[in-house]
């Protein structure tokens, strides 16, 4: 029986395509990781490209995508020479991972270029002011933001889910950051 075969978790592998298509994910990549997170088995690449109505190339650049974020990997099954793959299960993990892959390939060259922008503009007066604070501002922004994610991400994944439960509760615990009458 293929997971297709249940309406809820067909259900869940296309709206998983669908909102990957949101977050700037190719759908046959998210439909791929849905299905290899639902499985409860090492899948080969051709029950997934049956199962999902993909094209072969398009199963093996997803397998490949999801193996490079780390949240697939390529496992052996005794008896059968094919490749098979198993998805990341723990939620906390995928986050991880997607975010830290996500930050490298996204945020940091932002960071580097925004540096190397601000870098050049304070040492030119011929700049519009403007333009220059709007970019040092926006560099001091992304760094700081980058500094916290790396402070975050080196926390333990309990203390990490105690934040997550406290949201907004968590200002309390910061000296100043009281309501502000509006």
């Amino acid at each position: 029986m293929s997971l297709f075969d249940h309406p809820d978790a067909k259900a869940f592998i296309l709206h998983w395509g669908e909102m990957g298509t949101q977050w700037g994910v190719n759908r046959s990549v998210a439909q791929v990781h849905a299905m290899l997170y639902l499985s409860d088995r090492p899948l080969p690449a051709d029950e997934i490209t049956d199962t999902l109505t993909l094209a072969r190339s398009n199963v093996s650049t997803a397998l490949k995508e999801l193996t490079g974020y780390g949240i697939v990997r390529r496992v052996h099954v005794e008896g059968d020479r094919r490749d098979h793959f198993v998805g990341e299960t723990d939620l906390w993990e995928m986050l991880i991972r997607i975010t830290q892959e996500r930050k490298r390939r996204e945020i940091d060259p932002t960071i580097q270029l925004m540096g190397e922008l601000a870098e050049r503009l304070r040492n030119d007066p011929s700049a519009p002011p403007h333009v220059r604070e709007r970019i040092v501002r926006m560099n001091e922004f992304i760094g700081t933001l980058g500094n916290w994610y790396e402070q975050v991400r080196s926390l333990p994944k309990s203390t990490l889910v105690t934040l997550m439960k406290l949201g907004a509760k968590v200002a309390r615990f910061i000296p100043g950051s009281g309501k502000q009458e509006g």
